[in-house]
């Protein structure tokens, strides 16, 4: 029993990490979701514009009354929404109910959902 003493001490100590990482991802989650049904707020950011992948596949526009419009390829429009910026956080609340977020990591370099979107 002696030899199990150290393993079972390890996975309480696992559970315990594990608990607190799901209690504060379930506290995330809530409050993208009462933000989610707030209506979009005039932004006040340098952010605001045109942002497209490298490959000119992408076209994410910022507008500065908290919506995006996200074109794909030929598919004008392809997702549309709101949009929060806290610091270089943004925050995407999809029209259809898909949330999203990115960072800005430059004044010109936006990562969002595993692409890298520049200022145009």
């Amino acid at each position: 029993m002696r030899s199990f003493l150290p393993i079972i001490i390890i996975i309480l100590i696992a559970s315990a990490a594990a608990s607190g990482a799901l209690a504060q991802n379930t506290k995330a989650e809530k409050n993208m979701s009462a933000q989610s049904t707030s209506s979009p707020q005039e932004q006040n950011h340098s952010y605001v514009g045109m942002w497209v992948t490298d490959d000119g596949h992408i076209h994410h526009e910022l507008l500065s009354n908290g919506r995006y419009d996200e074109a794909r390829g030929s598919r004008r429009s392809a997702y549309q929404g709101r949009y929060a910026v806290t610091g270089n956080h943004i925050d995407y609340w999809d029209d259809t109910g898909f949330t999203a977020d990115g960072v800005f990591v430059d004044e010109n370099t936006l990562h969002h959902a595993g692409m890298i979107l520049r200022r145009q």
